[in-house]
């Protein structure tokens, strides 16, 4: 178990399992959520053919070579999913050396091609959506209808790369002698890491993934340990599609093993992760010696402003979607919400009235909009939080505490009167809980807002729209939403600023990061 823990705090998950569940509890937890759907829902996913638990190299399923495995569970049952191969080192050098060796035939399709294999993938993706919502919701514990958001978001990713595969322009230059020709070309980077988390674990691969194959790179990917089996399931249809053997390999497990033999490979020429900054600024150190292009998506610290001028409705409904999605735990999620004081109370007796809304369970039950947090370490992280505002002062307005269905269940929490000098404030709760934050002028929400090391989202509420302007342009953040909640989108670009990473993916502007700029003189053609 405390190996365990070490792989997981060394390269992905946020949040590390630090505690076990007794036995007794694990079989009340079961019988109360309703086992036989779980069961039903993992034999339509057998059924399906999508339910994998080896590596894929070389376009081959894979164990271990030493034949260990780990577990996958279910966070809202502790019921065992699966035991999924425990890769390390050597696999994963055996993958490198896969996807380099097909780099070289794979980047050398036409754009055409390539678009249309990763087209077929998004299609069997679609096609296959309920499986893999199912998938998610047990090995994550989203709630379904949020997995099959999911489902739609990350097929969008490899559809609209589809189409940008065949967007590769490059340029002629005007030149500064009559006999020569300038030319810049654009070509694909090499092989690719990609190590991706637990919250989103299809949308984070293919928002790597789709703009890796569409330039011509080939991709080792490798997935939470938390959360493989979409992984895996995903890989699965993309070699259905088409894809190449080679061109997309996964491998899990050890992740100290792992990260360092993606970050000491001559022949990764990139890495892509998405996670917390401690281990995306690991990463970044590791990859110094090889000098590896990096592009990271890290932790963030989202300050939503509800300003005086507000629509109260509409200011209500975003920050409850960009607060309670996921249960909390996202990246982008509204981590402190800064409220006006002129409507702070109006605000506040509104929000908790919509957060006592909010359904907990299981997430196969379709009444459920909030399912478990990802394990035991993420609910006690939440705890010592709430704990330390209610210490200094701030006021539990709704929750503050597990819920009653055990597990790593929590109770959607709202804290009134959060101050600065509180964890709920300076760092990143990834969890069910809202503190709310008064302030007075526009300028103190602005400080408020970019007193913080993270920079990744921002949301602010207001009818004055040379406000709007001027904040948004104010505010040190990569995203920025006005009087909207939900903002990701395949067609933007994404990423942060400050210590909330590097780079950008989604949008035209996520293939960049793909791609090399080559010059070429061409001279004494006169």
């Amino acid at each position: 178990m405390a190996m365990a823990m070490r792989r997981a705090a060394a390269l992905g998950a946020r949040h590390i399992l630090a505690a076990s569940v007794s036995a007794s509890s694990r079989v009340a937890s079961r019988r109360h959520m309703g086992s036989v759907d779980a069961g039903a829902a993992m034999e339509k996913i057998r059924a399906a053919g999508l339910l994998r638990t080896r590596g894929l190299i070389g376009g081959k399923w894979v164990d271990a070579y030493d034949g260990k495995t780990i577990e996958v569970q279910n966070p809202a049952t502790g019921e065992v999913l699966a035991n999924v191969a425990c890769m390390g080192n050597r696999e994963t050098a055996d993958a490198i050396t896969s996807a380099n060796t097909t780099f070289y035939t794979w980047s050398k399709l036409t754009a055409s091609e390539r678009s249309k294999a990763l087209r077929k993938w998004h299609d069997l993706l679609m096609s296959h959506k309920e499986e893999l919502a199912l998938l998610m919701t047990l090995e994550q514990g989203k709630p379904m209808k949020e997995a099959l958001g999911e489902v739609n978001y990350g097929a969008s990713f490899i559809e609209f790369f589809a189409e940008e595969a065949k967007r590769v322009y490059g340029d002629i230059i005007p030149p500064t002698l009559a006999d020569r020709r300038l030319l810049v070309l654009k070509q694909p980077i090499g092989v690719v890491g990609a190590i991706t988390p637990w919250n989103f674990p299809l949308a984070m691969i293919t928002r790597k993934v789709g703009p890796a194959l569409a330039c011509g790179c080939t991709v080792v990917v490798k997935p939470s340990e938390f959360t493989p089996l979409t992984a895996l399931a995903a890989a699965d249809l993309a070699l259905q599609a088409g894809i190449p053997a080679g061109a997309l390999n996964v491998v899990m497990g050890n992740a100290p093993e792992i990260g360092d033999e993606l970050m000491q490979s001559m022949q990764v020429r990139k890495i892509t992760f998405t996670g917390s900054t401690a281990v995306g600024k690991k990463l970044m150190a590791g990859s110094a010696n090889t000098v590896k292009k990096v592009s990271l998506e890290l932790g963030g610290n989202a300050p939503c402003i509800v300003f005086d001028d507000a629509d109260i409705d509409v200011a209500v409904k975003g920050s409850l979607a960009a607060k309670f999605r996921n249960s909390g735990q996202t990246c982008v999620c509204a981590n402190r919400i800064l409220v006006q004081e002129g409507i702070y109370e109006k605000f506040a007796s509104a929000f908790v009235k919509a957060v006592q809304s909010l359904q907990v369970g299981n997430g196969l039950e379709e009444s459920t909009s909030q399912g478990p947090l990802i394990n035991e370490a993420a609910v006690q992280k939440v705890e010592k939080f709430v704990g330390d505002a209610t210490s200094k002062g701030a006021n539990i307005m709704l929750g503050g505490k597990r819920h009653s269905l055990g597990m790593s269940f929590y109770e959607p929490t709202v804290v009134g009167n959060v101050s600065n000098d509180m964890l709920l404030f300076s760092e990143e709760v990834f969890g069910p809980v809202a503190p709310l934050i008064p302030f007075k002028t526009e300028e103190e929400a602005i400080h408020l807002a970019n007193d913080t090391n993270a920079g990744l989202a921002a949301y602010m509420f207001t009818k004055n729209i040379a406000r709007s302007w001027r904040v948004s342009e104010a505010l040190e953040y990569g995203l920025v939403g006005v009087n909207e909640g939900l903002i990701s989108t395949e067609v933007a670009p994404f990423g942060g600023v400050k210590q909330s990473g590097l780079g950008r993916e989604g949008s035209k502007y996520g293939m960049d990061d793909y791609l090399e700029i080559k010059y070429v003189c061409m001279g004494n053609l006169g």
